[in-house]
């Protein structure tokens, strides 16, 4: 848009300002904008208008999809589907594709049949489009049908989720409807029975496309389950069940709908509405009403975490079995890396062939909808123990991802390769209650919750006594936002709403793994909260990504031997606080007995691991002559086999640095010459066994078995994506002359049954604050 005033006119200090703020807006652009920022302003669409002798074409996105907004471009043409080339084609003439079918715009395109070869003729080649053109067939080429191409040139597009408003399907193929896909602006379930309205989530009512801007529903004459359980999944449920059509026929005679002009035609394994094939025209009589028929109607079955709250007698009297599959490492409900528990171990599995159809039967089985998108090359993070499964192929009906076909050989897969998925998950509008104010990006600022108050819903902000890592955590998850960065207990420098200063919530404390903050333990209506609101309120910051810190089990088990040392060379360690207390009454001439090990710290999160303090708080350690950065990073302990803690552990502070890192990626950090501190994503950190404080003292300690215990990051002072895995427990025979540690292994990697025959913490998330 022209600028009514001119650059030349305003004074240079204006200029540099208009420059930066164009700048900063540009910075966090990447990012998106979450509930609550408003979106760019966008154009309406406009039916194009095609000259007559245009080709008339319809496309559709094909092949092994991860996400239902992209796929192999396939142009209909003369009765056939065929593919298009990449010679010559840009973004551009992505974009033209993208807004043909009604997404907004085109976010990358692939060559080289990356969704897989196509079949029939190719119908373009050597496109020069400029991204304007209002279908694919005005775009100059080499004519339709001229090409030199073979079908591993066949070209794929990802475009945006977001639809194009106002958009609507204009059919110019009327003899072929049933060859096309689904093409609309936007669905929905809109609940019809008062008994409904108010429920979260919507489970049942009409199905209503928005095509051409305006709402309509469709005529169920040809209308099937699996078009039911189609919808149902997109919108976050694992299944469909039957419902009151008797009470939906009188409403439908007092109110006339309004009919789309389509019927639907399902398989019942897609993962999203456009994936379906439409239907033939519906017949509809002269005055508009369906012939035979009434709106279609859905009644969806959620899962259990989603159950209205009349559910929750029935979660107390059922305990749930031990489920075969889990998601780990994802931000929010419903997303992470897949695992499946096979031998009572848990491991991962290879992303060979991961599609949304593998994707969608592993988010139904675990109680959410169909797939959103399947992930692969280890983008939720990497798992350890061994790959499961291997070229996994499913139909979509299977009860389970175990039930699919697959490969149990995984000889050439790593964890670099951990399948994950993101679910469709129902709207709870949990994100509606919460918000973050006075941040310079959408990602950061002051806590407000919507609260009721004397009979009115009032924001306010929440006490910081007591905030932390793990309700900086929910808060993110419950916005969206990610991970949490950072959990601040003051805000002053980010002003939120004068309005919302006063204290709405106090007390609360969160186990890290709730979906809303309400969720968590908190005061209720009688607040406490000595502090105040205001610039004493908690603040959080948010990423999309963490890092995520594992012990190596093995390491340990490999490392661990004795020694007696004499108390002359334990001076400095004594003055650390590393030997037990009543090394504080020996001679010095006296031994001390020593349970040596190494430990071997992973990162394989998707961000480097970064000490909270600042350099100016590091703290300098003559026994290892380097600063250390976190002075509670791991604690060491040796428990009985009834969980009595036998010998004193002690708390070991650190100095972090990449010891060594994957192949391929290059060490960002050394202890040494007061370097920067952390961990790089791929890299490890090793202490060895033959350092200082590098031990548990076991002098006093009776010969019998026992379990030893790791414990990294214990007090969640950086944010992980999980915190589960912190945690490393062996089993250790002693027999007063020698020492053996077997069965290491990190918390959450076997079996429950198994996991419980292990005394000491289930896992890092249950320690006390």
């Amino acid at each position: 848009m022209e600028s009514p005033f001119p650059l030349k006119m305003l004074p240079r200090c204006a200029v540099i300002l208009l420059v930066l703020l164009k700048l900063g807006h540009a910075q966090y652009e990447h990012l998106g904008y979450p509930p609550g920022y408003p979106d760019p302003e966008q154009e309406q669409y406009t039916a194009p208008q095609l000259a007559p002798d245009t080709p008339r074409i319809q496309l559709r996105l094909a092949g092994d999809k991860r996400k239902h907004n992209e796929g192999r471009v396939e142009v209909f043409y003369n009765g056939e589907w065929g593919t298009v080339c990449d010679d010559d084609f840009t973004i551009h003439a992505a974009q033209v594709v993208c807004r043909e079918l009604g997404y907004l715009e085109a976010i990358s395109w692939s060559p080289s049949s990356k969704y897989g070869k196509g079949e029939g003729p190719i119908w373009f080649d050597n496109l020069h489009c400029t991204g304007k053109e209002k279908t694919l067939a005005l775009c100059p080429s080499n004519g339709i049908g001229v090409s030199d191409c073979k079908h591993s040139e066949d070209v794929g597009v990802v475009c945006s989720d977001k639809r194009i408003p106002g958009f609507k399907f204009v059919n110019t193929l009327p003899n072929h409807v049933e060859n096309l896909d689904i093409q609309v602006e936007d669905v929905r379930i809109r609940a019809i029975l008062s008994s409904y309205r108010k429920r979260i989530p919507v489970t049942e009512g009409y199905v209503e496309v928005k095509d051409g801007g305006k709402w309509k529903q469709i005529c169920n004459a040809e209308w099937t389950q699996f078009n039911s359980r189609v919808i149902c999944g997109m919108f976050g449920f694992p299944g469909e069940r039957k419902y009151n059509a008797r009470v939906y026929k009188m409403f439908a005679r007092r109110r006339k709908p309004t009919y789309w002009e389509y019927s639907v035609n399902c398989t019942g394994n897609e993962a999203h509405l456009s994936s379906c094939k439409l239907g033939q025209a519906t017949a509809l009589k002269s005055n508009e009403t369906c012939s035979g028929g009434l709106p279609v109607v859905v009644s969806c079955v959620p899962g259990r975490a989603f159950a209205p709250t009349p559910m929750t007698g029935f979660r107390k009297a059922f305990r749930q079995e031990q489920p075969l599959v889990r998601l780990r490492g994802g931000a929010i409900v419903g997303e992470g890396r897949v695992e499946v528990l096979k031998n009572g171990e848990w491991g991962t599995i290879c992303d060979d062939n991961w599609n949304l159809l593998s994707a969608t039967v592993v988010c139904r089985e675990l109680g959410f909808g169909t797939a959103k998108e399947a992930l692969s090359g280890g983008r939720l993070g990497q798992g350890m123990g061994p790959v499961h499964m291997n070229e996994v192929e499913c139909s979509g009906f299977e009860k389970s991802i175990t039930e699919c076909f697959f490969n149990k050989e995984a000889v050439d897969c790593s964890h670099e390769e951990d399948a994950a998925v993101r679910c469709n998950v129902p709207a709870m509008g949990f994100q509606e209650r919460l918000r973050l104010s006075g941040g310079r990006n959408p990602y950061e600022g002051r806590v407000e919750v919507l609260m009721e108050k004397n009979g009115s819903l009032v924001w306010g902000t929440v006490c910081s006594e007591g905030w932390g890592t793990m309700e900086a955590m929910v808060v993110c998850r419950q916005l969206g936002l990610g991970f949490a960065s950072n959990a601040f207990q003051e805000t002053w420098y980010w002003p939120g709403e004068v309005s919302a200063d006063a204290v709405v919530m106090s007390g609360v404390r969160c186990s890290g793994t709730e979906m809303s903050l309400s969720h968590c333990l908190h005061h209720g209506h009688h607040l406490s909260c000595s502090k105040g609101g205001g610039r004493n309120a908690a603040g959080v910051s948010c990423s999309e990504t963490a890092p995520d810190l594992v012990l190596n089990p093995q390491v340990v088990e490999q490392t661990t031997y004795m020694e007696d040392r004499p108390m002359f060379m334990l001076q400095c360690a004594y003055e650390e606080n590393c030997l037990s207390s009543t090394s504080s009454q020996v001679p010095a001439n006296s031994y001390r007995r020593l349970l040596r090990f190494s430990s071997q710290i992973h990162n394989n999160g998707q961000s480097d691991f970064r000490p909270k303090a600042g350099r100016h708080s590091w703290v300098w350690h003559d026994c290892h002559r380097h600063y250390h950065s976190m002075e509670v990073f791991t604690i060491y302990d040796l428990f009985s086999l009834n969980g009595t803690k036998v010998a004193e552990g002690h708390k070991a502070s650190f100095c972090l640095e990449d010891s060594e890192c994957d192949e391929g990626i290059e060490k960002r950090y050394e202890c040494a010459n007061f370097g920067e501190q952390g961990i790089t994503v791929g890299c490890w950190d090793t202490y060895r066994h033959d350092i200082d404080c590098q031990w548990i003292d076991i002098t006093e300690l009776k010969p019998g078995d026992y379990i030893f215990q790791i414990i990294i990051n214990p007090n969640y002072e950086v944010p992980e994506s999980d915190y589960s895995n912190n945690i490393m427990k062996c089993r250790c025979r002693y027999d007063g002359h020698r020492v053996w540690m077997y069965s290491c292994h990190n918390g959450g990697s076997l079996s429950t049954e198994t996991e419980q025959t292990f005394p000491g913490l289930l896992n890092n998330q249950v320690t006390h604050r």
